[in-house]
Parts: C-alpha cells; structure tokens; sequence
C-alpha cells in the first residue's frame, strides 16, 4: 500500500472515532415520570427534562434552597415539568445568576433514589428574550 493510502484510511478511522463518541454522548429529552422509569431499570444514562420552577400565588419560588455558607456547591429547588409532575432537584453546583428570573429551565442529568440530580442547568430568561420597542425620532 502506498503510505497515502494510509493516512486516508487513518483519517477515516478518527473521524469515524469522533462521530461516534459524540453521538454517545447525545441524551433525550424525557419527563420526570419516563426519568425515573428509567432509573427503575437501572438506565442511569442522562437525560433532558424541560420544566418550569415551582412558584406560590404571590410568584414566589417554592422549594429553592441555597446556602453558600454550609455548602457552596449544592443548590436544591422543585421543577415542575411539561406533565405538571414535580420532584426535587438537586444540583451539585453553585446556583446560577439569576435563576430566579428564568421563565423556562432545562436540566440535565439523571435520578438516584427517589431525587434528580442535575449536572447542568439550562435557563431561558425573559428579559434575554422580550422584544423591545424602537421609536424612531421625529425631526
């Protein structure tokens, strides 16, 4: 063979390497009730679950629990998914800047024992997405 022959094939061998571990690493999107079915069944791959956070009929968050005194990297609050099923998440992090304000989060991770922990956490804030009003100057 000629070496070029080799290093074509070489190529195609790492691509093909990188293709998929990054498919590997793809997770879904499920509802709480599919994550801890899956748990049951000893899945403990990650998983995506969208929802919104557990507010009071005054807008408080409910169940939010964040002290960086006793324990800087451990942040606990109620989601709510898509299904209206609420479980507790515990998120083994510091508590994101403005998570308070997030309309819409999505976490990433995956359920032990009877509580999700989340690895990642993804916020849609609404101030980031409003529409602003432009008017023009008139001369």
């Amino acid at each position: 063979m000629k070496t070029s022959h080799i290093i074509l094939i070489v190529i195609i061998a790492v691509a093909i390497g990188v293709i998929i571990s990054t498919t590997g690493d793809a997770s879904k999107y499920v509802s709480f009730k599919e994550a801890y079915e899956m748990a049951a069944n000893g899945d403990e791959d990650k998983v995506h679950v969208v929802g919104k956070l557990k507010k009071a009929t005054d807008g408080s968050i409910v169940g939010m629990f964040y002290n960086p005194v006793i324990d800087p990297n451990r942040f606990e609050f109620v989601l709510v998914d898509n299904n209206h099923e609420e479980h507790p998440v515990i998120y083994k992090n510091a508590k994101p800047q403005d998570f308070d304000k997030s309309e819409q989060v999505v976490i990433v991770g995956s359920v032990h024992g009877n509580v999700f922990v989340a690895d990642e956490i993804l916020m849609k804030c609404p101030s980031k997405y409003e529409e602003k009003e432009v008017k023009a100057a008139s001369l």
